[in-house]
């Protein structure tokens, strides 16, 4: 077949793509802060919320990277630099993690020395649960997270270059050695930022409840980039809707797992009937907080999987980018479903408007980190040995 890899011409994106993200990055952070002044009990689990909002769809998107490397995917190669650009924010939101660091009092009930001498219970975590192993344990995460993406991206942005083969197999050895580091990572992240915020419950499936969401996340967002560049013809013109069929048929399947461990979660905490288990899920079946519970179930998991059963869905680019904004509102409101219960505050529920800044700043964030990402490097890895295969993919 015509090799119609090198027939693309990456066209500039348009000046209003990074504008748009300037002004929804600017814009949220002055909403934020005018509530933080306003009330900050309230607004630093906004802002934690957007944290770990922004943090799952990078993950996610470098959880793909990786995916695609151990097992030599072909589909996915015209499409990996997406995933690279949103993974590139990572080292950005390590930074990000400071006001969490310097507000970690507000947060986390552990951190109040008061408290954790006279609870026992809090007393046996503390050699896990302390401020220092804390911070050591954000950089660490981060660091693994950053290095794998540094090395693994330097290597395909070199391969543009020198066409050299050797940097796929590089990739796959980082990439086969950075799966296992990702599970205990990603385990240590959700645990640390949010169920950490109510110490004294524990679930030992919490750390793949929070992965499932992760990768939804950053699947829902490639597959809304993809489908709009396909849409304005900023992707390589020989891209059908049959790249679009394995994101959906992803999309549809981490949609069913998040539900499958959503529910396992909750199940074996129902059959044993635990307080200190239970306690948890109670406070979410209380007051506003149960329609919050109810919502989450159709809006996470009953709305996706009706929109992405059918086959054909899977490939609509109209249904595909639909239902991928859909998840990512699931995937706040998920988040925002099991932080925000902890937080206590004695202000109006008024201040509750300026909680949308920090979310809107996030999505900002990731528009200026793509547009500036798209700028300067191929959108397309010219360089990959699979990327004509990639190309010619059909179903």
């Amino acid at each position: 077949m015509e090799n119609k890899s090198m027939e693309f011409v990456q066209k500039p994106l348009p000046e209003s793509v990074l504008k748009t993200g300037i002004i929804l990055l600017i814009a949220g952070v002055v909403i934020g802060v005018i509530g933080l002044l306003l009330d900050f009990d309230r607004m630093i689990f906004s802002y934690l919320i957007a944290f770990v909002f922004v943090t799952t769809v990078s993950l996610g998107a470098l959880f793909m990277v990786s995916l695609e490397y151990i097992t030599n995917a072909i589909w996915s190669v015209p499409i990996r630099r997406i995933m690279e650009f949103l993974a590139s924010a990572l080292p950005i939101i390590m930074v990000l993690s400071v006001p969490i660091l310097l507000s970690m009092h507000s947060l986390f009930h552990w951190t109040h020395t008061e408290a954790v001498a006279n609870d026992p219970f809090l007393s046996g975590k503390e050699p896990y649960l302390n401020t220092t192993f804390f911070i050591i344990r954000v950089i660490v995460v981060f660091a693994v997270w950053s290095l794998y993406y540094f090395m693994v991206t330097g290597n395909s942005r070199k391969q543009d270059l020198t066409k050299d083969q050797k940097l796929s197999h590089r990739n796959l050895v980082f990439s086969a050695a950075f799966i296992p580091l990702f599970a205990i990572t990603i385990s240590i992240f959700a645990v640390d930022f949010l169920m950490s915020l109510e110490p004294h419950w524990f679930s030992t499936i919490f750390g793949i409840y929070v992965f499932s969401g992760t990768v939804l996340a950053g699947l829902a967002s490639v597959t809304i980039i993809i489908v709009m560049m396909m849409e304005k013809g900023y992707a390589h013109p020989a891209l059908r809707n049959d790249h679009l069929f394995s994101l959906g048929a992803l999309l549809f399947g981490f949609v069913n797992f998040w539900a499958y461990i959503a529910f396992s979660q909750y199940m074996l905490i129902w059959y044993a009937n635990l307080p200190e288990e239970t306690f948890w899920f109670l406070a979410r079946w209380e007051g506003y907080w149960v329609v919050i519970s109810l919502l989450l179930i159709i809006v996470h998991f009953i709305v996706p999987y009706i929109v992405l059963l059918p086959q054909p869905a899977k490939m609509d680019p109209k249904r595909l980018k639909f239902i991928s904004i859909w998840i990512l509102v699931a995937h706040l409101l998920d988040i925002y479903w099991l932080a925000m219960p902890q937080m206590h505050s004695d202000k109006s529920g008024f201040y509750a408007i300026f909680e949308i800044g920090f979310p809107i700043a996030a999505v900002g964030l990731m528009i200026v980190v793509f547009a500036m990402n798209y700028k300067k490097f191929n959108i397309i890895p010219v360089g990959d040995p699979k990327l004509q295969r990639g190309i010619n993919f059909r179903i």
